[in-house]
């Protein structure tokens, strides 16, 4: 069921997910560190390092900076390919899971009180 909303609408929409978020106390991600968690969970695996960075179009190294961070927050995993040692799969975790599961609720929630 497609969705129409002014660019306004949209804005205030977004607007109120990231008041929501912020309030909520919980994980603080930026613009980059949301991208790269939605991907890894939206699109299918296998993840890299050298794909998210393809497919955000910056450097391996601010893929590794943003994955470092995120790790730490223990959203992401990562290990070597054992196919082929350069490469580092970006594995999944529960806590991302569950990170991205009570977003989704939130944005469906703002959604729901547009006018």
């Amino acid at each position: 069921m497609p969705v129409e909303l002014s660019a306004s609408q949209a804005l205030g929409l977004w607007h109120q997910v990231a008041l929501g978020q912020v309030k909520s106390g919980g994980t603080d991600l930026t613009m980059r560190q949301m991208a790269i968690l939605l991907h890894i969970y939206l699109m299918p695996p296998p993840h890299t390092v050298r794909g998210l960075a393809a497919t955000l179009r910056v450097t391996k190294p601010v893929i590794t900076r943003a994955l470092d961070t995120m790790g730490e927050m223990g959203i992401v995993d990562r290990v070597r390919d054992d196919l082929d040692r350069r490469n580092v799969i970006i594995k999944r975790t529960l806590a991302g899971a569950l990170f991205l599961e009570k977003f989704g609720d939130l944005v469906i929630d703002q959604a729901r009180l547009l006018p």
